[in-house]
């Protein structure tokens, strides 16, 4: 069975039709602002259940086809709460004391890249959903104080909740089994409402859209549900249920009369459903059985300590008499957990412990789940809030991204938080999902990329809130990662996929250099580049004191940017020489940005400081003058990742490209190249480096990022020296005092939206690609160069063995330690005492700098989701 999973990846487009695509919130996007300009507020919590979404849906558990025309999720009532429990529920910016937070405990177990089989957990109170205690708590604290989460409320005390388990499996690529098993954790019995629903999204009143689809309830010939479900696109599908029960029908309509005050043109309304099961309001629902929107009713009696179990079959087979839908249920699930298990053994092999191959596979399958779809026309989106499709600035939004049209399958940073894509996030996305699905880490990085998506100008999208905004170009690093991993896991390389985002990466290449070169000095001035409050100032705003900002990070990004595609140039080199001039000027760009970051000008100050031996942004005045911010962060360590070494066999197969570097380094004196050969000239034979640093620089950067004291934490290298715990930067602009201090946990400022932080946590991110970096020093330098590791303790190791030390304290984060907690749980008692949650490992956004505990957004399973593909480089097979 271990081929059965991988298999069905080579029939992607039948088999990814259906998946777990739906976030678990839609509510509060962009896509659904029609506020004029706060999203949160425009479309808040409690209009969500009432109000029928323009772009795109959101449910608990969700399921849908791969448009999101058909939608099947969980619904749930504990028989207390005011309201159905149909999306998760979580604060605002402005409601929350350190920006946005879901307030639910839930958690992505398994999943297979196929959905050919996926499970999730969602742990329900049994007691009223504490939302007001969430809201007024939170509101009342402030950023010293920690986030108010529903565990902190007593929601779980005496284990009185529900583990609802979420199961889903394919017979066929359009035949979905659903299994819903409830446990009863605590110690009486207890009612659950479990109500399964189907649904269309709403495309039929808008713009004069689709035809209207509709939904009939129904019984097969035992007396069990079935809901009927016909649209023009999909045809005719069928939902069983495996018992009777009564199917509530209303329309995926918006409740006018409740949103806005003014009439509904049917009674039969979004919120329908809702209101019948928890306010006994029967006639919101429609008698005769026909809508948009379908739920299927158990009221099931849950004993003490026991559970129970709903089946449904939402399939494009109609069963006849002869064949109940549900005769060959169990079976089809036994085989398609079997082969899941199969699946991630072979894939998680190598000398993994039995722990980190559970945080592998569960940081995989959470990245999996988070598989969304994603629809934005930015030109239709702005005609509908009035905008002129030839205005320049209409003051909207997004307004020169007209050409953006999005109709597809992204992964997303998270489903709660973030249901919408950003570009950095993604190229890590594609390197981790690599791991399992290879085929689909090639269509992500693929995407922005695509015309629909990249800007006539060259330009790629940063994310939904601003697409003109910047974000690391770490695409080509991400590309040229992802073959890599896919030439040592098959043997050969894909070309073509090499070759198409190589051509396309060129036009965002030009991008950089004519937009973000202030002066053409080959000294970038990214902007936020993604670093929320790195820096002494908002990157993204005007600086106060006028003049602009050279940044030590957005060169060192444009160099990675320049060697990675040299190296993509090179490797398509063999087989078209034409691609040896592009190598060539790539090179050439590369020298002119690594003399510019080296050189000090008549103001004596240069990018590197020779004083701190560090890399800092420098202050360019309105006066001419030049200040470096000596802060010591991130934004320092991110050109040791711009090192990438070029294998010495290149000499020998294209020495036109080596005599043509050659001869440019002696037409340009000034450009000072880094090392080639172990310090020897062009014609040697070895292995080429080419950084923005030589040896002596490495050891000092080395020294201050290998401290523990600096930025080496016990889990992973943190994004701000502890340095500046006892030293704060202060900066001071017409007597205002602009601070950076070191804070490992929350931010104590609101600079950029204020809900994550750089001023000291780990980012797994900026991790994988110091441990990238790395490595690939470790291939120019070999065992012969040591480095003191902790800096300081007199232990000497290679940077391979450096990069290990770095990735075991990352993984570290998730294990459980000598006293059975795992750092990212923090302090909570119940994630090391409690059978029904020890085994359960969330992934943050960010962890604490100091003790690893997560923070941020609780399921940004994105990027961190790279802690599986650090386990496999680090300890697995074929990597």
């Amino acid at each position: 069975m271990v081929d059965a999973e991988r298999g069905r990846q080579a029939e992607a487009d039948d088999w990814r039709r259906w998946g777990p695509y739906l976030s678990e919130r839609q509510w509060g996007t962009v896509r659904e602002d029609y506020g004029g300009g706060d999203a949160w507020e425009s479309f808040p919590h409690d209009q969500a259940r009432s109000r029928a979404y323009r772009w795109g849906e959101d449910g608990l558990a969700g399921f849908s086809d791969d448009r999101q025309l058909l939608c099947l999720a969980l619904a749930l009532w504990n028989g207390k709460d005011p309201i159905l429990k149909e999306r998760l529920f979580g604060l605002t910016n402005a409601e929350g004391n350190h920006g946005e937070d879901v307030k639910e405990c839930y958690f992505y177990l398994d999943a297979t890249p196929t959905s050919s089989y996926a499970k999730m957990l969602y742990k329900y109170p049994q007691g009223e959903f504490p939302y007001a205690d969430l809201v007024d708590t939170n509101a009342a604290r402030d950023r010293a104080a920690p986030e108010y989460e529903l565990i902190d409320t007593g929601a779980f005390a005496d284990d009185r909740y529900f583990d609802v388990e979420v199961e889903y499996a394919k017979s066929t690529p359009d035949d979905v089994l659903m299994r819903v098993t409830a446990h009863n954790r605590g110690p009486e019995d207890a009612v659950l409402h479990v109500l399964p629903t189907l649904w269309f999204r709403h495309t039929w009143s808008w713009a004069g859209e689709d035809e209207k689809p509709s939904l009939r309830a129904t019984s097969d010939v035992r007396g069990a549900a079935v809901v009927r479900a016909e649209h023009r696109e999909l045809g005719v599908r069928w939902l069983y249920a495996d018992r009777p029960a009564p199917v509530l029908v209303t329309g995926n309509e918006t409740n006018n009369e409740r949103v806005f005050g003014s009439p509904n043109e049917t009674p039969y309304v979004k919120d329908g459903i809702g209101r019948a099961v928890v306010d006994g309001e029967l006639t919101a629902v429609d008698p005769s059985g026909v809508g948009t929107k379908a739920a299927v009713h158990h009221a099931l009696v849950v004993p003490a300590g026991r559970s129970a179990t709903i089946r449904m079959r939402l399939t494009d087979r109609e069963h006849v008499p002869s064949r109940h839908p549900f005769d060959d249920f169990d079976a089809v699930f036994e085989r398609r957990k079997a082969e899941a298990d199969d699946f991630y053994a072979a894939t998680l092999a190598g000398d993994l412990g039995d722990e980190e191959r559970r945080v592998a596979r569960q940081a995989l399958a959470g990245m999996l789940w988070s598989k969304q779809y994603y629809a934005l026309d930015v030109e239709r989106w702005l005609a509908e809030r009035g905008a002129d499709p030839l205005d320049a600035d209409p003051g909207l939004r997004n307004h020169g991204w007209r050409h953006l049209v999005a109709n597809d399958l992204i992964a997303m940073p998270d489903t709660w938080e973030y249901p919408w894509f950003a570009a950095w996030d993604l190229a890590f996305h594609a390197v981790a999902l690599a791991v399992v699905d290879m085929p689909f880490a090639k269509a992500q990085l693929e995407l922005l990329l695509d015309h629909r998506y990249l800007h006539p100008n060259g330009q790629l999208p940063a994310y939904e809130w601003d697409f003109g905004d910047v974000n690391p170009p770490v695409h080509a690093w991400a590309t040229w990662f992802v073959y890599e991993l896919d030439k040592a896991a098959t043997g050969v390389g894909d070309r073509e996929f090499l070759e198409n985002a190589f051509l396309r990466l060129t036009r965002n290449v030009d991008w950089w250099f004519n937009r973000k070169d202030a002066d053409g000095r080959n000294v970038f001035q990214g902007g936020f580049l993604g670093l929320d409050n790195i820096g002494v100032f908002d990157r993204s705003a005007p600086l106060p004191t006028g003049g602009r900002l050279d940044q030590a990070d957005g060169t060192a990004w444009m160099a990675l940017f320049c060697q990675n595609m040299a190296q993509i140039a090179v490797e398509l080199a063999v087989d078209n020489a034409v691609y040896l001039e592009h190598a060539q000027s790539l090179f050439e760009n590369f020298a002119w940005i690594a003399a510019a970051t080296n050189h000090v000008g008549a103001d004596g100050v240069c990018l590197w400081d020779e004083r701190d031996g560090f890399f800092f942004d420098v202050l360019r005045q309105p006066d001419g003058s030049a200040v470096p911010l000596r802060v010591h962060s991130a934004v320092g360590l991110i050109p040791l990742a711009a090192a990438t070494v070029i294998d010495g066999s290149v000499r020998d197969r294209f020495p036109e490209l080596v005599s043509g570097i050659a001869a440019f380094l002696e037409r340009h004196p000034a450009v000072r190249l880094a090392l080639w050969g172990h310090g020897k000239q062009a014609d040697a034979t070895g292995p080429a480096l080419f950084a923005l640093f030589d040896e002596h620089r490495l050891r000092r950067i080395l020294s201050r990022m290998l401290s523990e004291g600096e930025f080496l934490g016990p889990h992973g290298i943190r994004s701000l020296s502890r340095l500046h715990a006892e030293h704060p930067y202060v900066f001071t602009v017409d007597g205002r005092e602009n601070r950076v201090e070191y804070q490992p946990a929350e931010s104590s400022i609101a600079m950029f939206g204020g809900n994550s932080n750089w001023r000291g946590p780990v980012w797994f991110p900026i991790n994988v690609m110091v441990i990238r970096a790395l490595l690939h020093l470790h291939a120019y330098f070999g065992d012969g160069f040591t480095v003191e590791c902790p800096t300081g303790s007199g232990r000497h190791l290679t940077l391979v063995e450096v990069a290990g030390e770095i990735g075991d304290r990352l993984i570290g984060t998730f294990l459980p330690g000598p006293d059975g907690r795992r750092p990212v749980h923090g302090g909570l008692d119940r994630y090391r005492d409690d059978p029904h949650w020890r085994d359960l490992v969330l992934f943050y956004e960010y962890f604490h700098g100091d003790n690893g505990a997560g923070i941020g957004a609780a399921h940004q399973t994105g990027w961190t989701g790279t802690v599986a593909l650090l386990s496999l480089l680090l300890r697995g097979k074929g990597f």
